[in-house]
């Protein structure tokens, strides 16, 4: 079977006016004379050129109206402010239930009859929840998602409150932080995390989230003590009571037990984590040496602050001779730290966040020294709130060498691992602080936190040397 030759009949007619037999292509590409269109002579056509089809939805999209588009932009910016609100809600819990330590801790002692070594079993049993949540983080984030871990660590906190608020034996008011510690890791690890995936101007959002940190550990002192004068100085974790129960509600209402990836794309941010299980996501975390640098220096960090800020109270009272009032230089301490975090930023920017830090330390050493040997109640005081802002803005600097120099695919766990470990320093220095004290004195306070500082410098020294200046992809 034969197949006959098709005739097509021409739809361009040539400038010639007699083609050549049989030929195949009415029209010819360049350098030949070109092709004229039969229906209107005028045009004249070079070649015909192929375009991909645009998809219909592409289309509409291109087309929309710059009034939509422009809508939609706003809404996505007023759903980041909300979101980053409710992170910095929870933030300002943290440093409520921080800063009531300090005021609290001689009347726990009082209440229930222990020394130093034992009332600090309070931050032991902290610090081992905190390791708990830190490390069960990434995996509860992986299988259950950023809004389900959040709310589920904003329940442990509403537990641990309710258990503390009672005033229960010891061993079980101990207990109650070991779930608190669960809740905050939990929670800090997400936040942190979330609020360094915001693009726009993440250094400043990163400087108020700390920032907010500071005002619930300035406001809370100023609570906590007055209820430890009170009989029932236990009331006062009912006011802790509520503000977990709100941020609770807020959680639910604003991140809606989403996972981060769904988050981020409400406000117009594509996750790019690509990690395809949480063994991957653990190996890469655990095999960068960067990370556990930096976990080191914020463990250390994290502690410093938490030490001055729930341990200045007593050596006030018991070292300088100070009234009960003297709880108010926690608040002190706490209102210098959150106005650094906020007034250093351009200083931070000017010569740079890494000399910053090194300048920052340097300072915090020469003071605590002066608090060390100059005794003076007024002077310390002041002081100490200088060291406040000077501590201030570490924290920031940290989470934003974090963003610069970690690959993003691992970036939010690794944040996360970094926070949590942070929150564990908040229990373990002030424990090691507790129980050399109990042997010889409040007094050894600066000695061990200009220590501690010393160790800090060092490690900040190698976090910088061992990692570059660009994040690597």
């Amino acid at each position: 079977m034969s197949l006959s030759p098709v005739t097509i009949d021409p739809v361009f007619t040539p400038d010639k006016a007699n083609p050549a037999p049989g030929a195949t292509s009415i029209c010819r590409v360049s350098p030949e004379p070109s092709c004229k269109l039969g229906l209107t002579e005028s045009v004249t056509v070079d070649a015909i050129e192929l375009s991909p089809v645009t998809p219909v939805n592409k289309q509409n999209y291109d087309s929309e109206n710059p009034s939509v588009l422009s809508a939609r932009y706003r809404t996505q910016r007023t759903r980041e402010k909300i979101q980053f609100v409710t992170c910095c809600w929870f933030n300002y819990l943290g440093g409520w239930n921080d800063g009531s330590n300090g005021p609290l801790l001689p009347r726990i002692q009082k209440v229930y009859g222990v020394g130093y070594a034992v009332v600090s079993l309070i931050f032991i049993c902290a610090c081992v929840g905190y390791f708990t949540g830190a490390v069960s983080n990434v995996i509860l984030t992986e299988k259950l998602g950023f809004g389900k871990v959040m709310v589920l660590g904003s329940l442990c906190q509403v537990l641990a409150y309710c258990i503390e608020s009672t005033g229960p034996p010891f061993p079980v008011f101990v207990f109650a932080y070991f779930i608190n510690g669960i809740g905050l890791a939990l929670q800090n690890a997400n936040a942190v995390g979330y609020v360094a995936c915001l693009k726009e101007n993440p250094e400043a959002k990163i400087g108020v989230f700390a920032a907010v940190y500071g005002a619930g550990a300035l406001s809370s002192p100023l609570v906590a003590t007055q209820f430890s004068h009170l009989p029932h100085w236990n009331l006062h974790f009912l006011t802790c009571l509520g503000i977990a129960i709100i941020n609770t509600i807020t959680l639910i209402i604003v991140f809606r037990l989403k996972p981060q990836a769904e988050c981020l794309s409400e406000i117009g941010i594509v996750d790019s984590d690509n990690s395809t299980s949480e063994h991957s996501h653990l190996r890469q975390i655990f095999a960068n040496k960067n990370v556990h640098l930096l976990a080191a220096f914020t463990l250390l960090y994290v502690g410093v602050e938490v030490t001055l800020g729930g341990w200045i109270v007593t050596y006030i009272l018991d070292v300088r001779g100070g009234e009960p009032s003297s709880g108010y230089v926690s608040s002190g301490f706490f209102g210098g730290l959150m106005v650094g975090r906020v007034a250093l930023l351009w200083f931070n920017k000017k010569i740079g966040e890494r000399l910053a830090l090194f300048i920052y330390t340097v300072l915090i050493i020469i003071f605590e020294f002066i608090v060390w040997f100059v005794p003076s109640l007024i002077g310390d005081a002041i002081v100490v709130c200088v060291i406040g802002m000077l501590l201030g803005p570490m924290y920031p600097i940290i989470v934003t060498h974090a963003r610069r120099t970690l690959p993003r695919r691992i970036l939010t766990g690794s944040i996360g691992w970094i926070s949590g470990v942070g929150q564990a320093g908040s229990a373990m220095v002030p424990f090691m602080v507790g129980a050399i004290a109990q042997t010889a004195g409040m007094k050894t306070l600066q000695p061990v936190l200009i220590g501690v500082l010393g160790i800090m410098t060092g490690l900040w020294a190698l976090v910088c040397y061992g990692s570059s200046s660009r994040r690597p992809d």
